[in-house]
């Protein structure tokens, strides 16, 4: 018998999916680990572009993970998977942040459109530079939860079902949300138009508002 056993080899947390990992992060700190540094950032900006601020964004993120590590294991998933799940929590500690501070400020979506970003798919197209430039004006006058679609939708990159969780409204509704903010846009930027004597390109049109039935 040889007493000498072989270590069996632990594996790579880093391949593992969210479910995988969720289940061993109910008694593993190190699969948590992974969770974080797979969420950490987007959440972080996230509660920037609520915020405005770093420090609170920093100390709100600590927060959104203390609270997720605390729960976990109560998580199931049922139709909502972690990452919308992270963003719920934020979402509701961002909201308690600006209910006690009586506060509002939110940063332009443009400081967080880069490479990484959906914010160029189909429903959103712009010909050139300046047709952009009047699609970001025209989004800083949305109302509040309307930019967060947006942000979340193309700068998350989630589906209109992890939008409608983390919103707390149905799938249907977000959609029906969408839509209409994709004509606002469409609408503003047309008036943008008018009044300089150009004509524009809307960002919208009958095929692409179809594409909103779908994620």
């Amino acid at each position: 018998m040889n007493i000498f056993r072989r270590k069996s080899k632990q594996p790579d947390l880093t391949l593992l999916d969210d479910p995988e990992l969720v289940l061993l992060a109910k008694d593993d700190q190190q699969a948590f680990g992974v969770l974080y540094e797979r969420y950490v950032t987007k959440i972080y900006k996230y509660i920037y572009y609520r915020t405005g601020n770093h420090q609170d964004a920093e100390d709100l993120t600590a927060a959104v993970f203390h609270r997720a590590m605390a729960h976990i294991e109560n998580y199931t998933e049922r139709g909502v998977p972690f990452q919308a799940w992270l963003y719920r929590i934020a979402h509701n500690l961002v909201a308690n942040w600006h209910r006690d501070r009586g506060r509002r400020k939110i940063i332009p979506l443009e400081e967080f459109i880069g490479p990484d970003s959906h914010f160029d798919s189909p429903d959103m197209a712009t010909e050139d530079k300046e047709e952009r430039t009047a699609l970001l004006t025209a989004i800083a006058r949305l109302p509040e939860e309307r930019q967060q679609l947006l942000y979340l939708k193309f700068v998350s990159n989630l589906s209109n079902a992890e939008v409608g969780d983390i919103l707390e409204r149905t799938e249907g509704a977000i959609k029906s949300l969408y839509h209409r903010t994709l004509l606002a846009l469409r609408d503003d930027i047309e008036m943008q138009h008018t009044r300089v004597g150009a004509p524009g390109r809307a960002p919208v049109s009958n095929s692409e508002n179809k594409r909103t039935e779908g994620n």
